[in-house]
């Protein structure tokens, strides 16, 4: 391995870390000397790394350290480019046009030879998803879940029952052909799951709702491993 891929690996490992790691950690796990990663940590400091710590305390990255694009492995510019690709498929405008917004700024300040790896990448994303059509915008949807604001839409369910619901938005999925909001239910005083095409005269409150999403989010998936993968629709 080059002192320069060891480097970037270096600065890998300390990213994967939110608490301090210890200059012996880290040689275990790039297979090299305790000495060396004293020495490739004062380099990469001196590069302008912001590496926090010292011999004996353990190092630590500060959050907010960007690498650019130079530094992506040939593996990482297929995911993002493969990533960009399905989110296009998905039907969901804002977030097809923020993909693709990603992949122009990292191909702006990229060399050619990287430019050129990324437009003859060999992975594509078919548009399988359900024609998006007359459903919810998503846009919307994941403006409230982002913003922790409530919801409220009228919903026609499978058996083809309407309801008005005003619900606490934690969670968008995009399954093959339909998406799925989960949230906490008001009328049903706990968390159900929408289809996205069934859900009508959609209105943001702007209200945040009165537990942060976090703990809703750890209390939603805890209910699904206990009752199984599949979610129940929001009857």
């Amino acid at each position: 391995m080059s002192r320069t891929a060891r480097l970037f690996e270096l600065l890998d490992a300390l990213r994967a870390r939110r608490r301090p790691v210890t200059a012996a950690q880290l040689a275990e796990g790039l297979s090299v000397s305790v000495r060396t990663i004293y020495r490739d940590v004062q380099t990469l400091i001196g590069l302008g790394a912001p590496i926090d710590g010292g011999a004996g305390m353990g190092y630590v990255l500060r959050s907010g350290f960007f690498l650019p694009p130079l530094m992506f492995s040939e593996e990482e510019l297929e995911a993002l480019v493969l990533g960009a690709r399905w989110v296009r498929a998905q039907g969901d405008a804002g977030l097809a046009r923020a993909g693709d917004s990603v992949l122009a700024k990292i191909a702006t300040v990229s060399p050619r030879e990287l430019r050129e790896r990324m437009a003859e990448t060999g992975l594509w994303a078919p548009r399988i998803a359900a024609d998006a059509g007359g459903e919810a915008p998503l846009g919307a949807l994941r403006e409230a879940i982002r913003r922790e604001h409530k919801l409220r839409f009228r919903y026609v369910d499978a058996a083809g029952a309407a309801s008005e619901r005003q619900v606490w938005p934690i969670a968008l999925a995009f399954f093959e052909g339909v998406r799925v909001l989960a949230a906490w239910c008001e009328l049903r005083a706990g968390f159900r799951h929408f289809r996205t095409d069934r859900i009508g005269q959609l209105e943001s409150l702007h209200e945040p709702y009165p537990r942060p999403r976090r703990d809703l989010v750890s209390q939603w998936r805890g209910q699904l491993r206990q009752r199984g993968p599949a979610p129940a629709e929001g009857c």
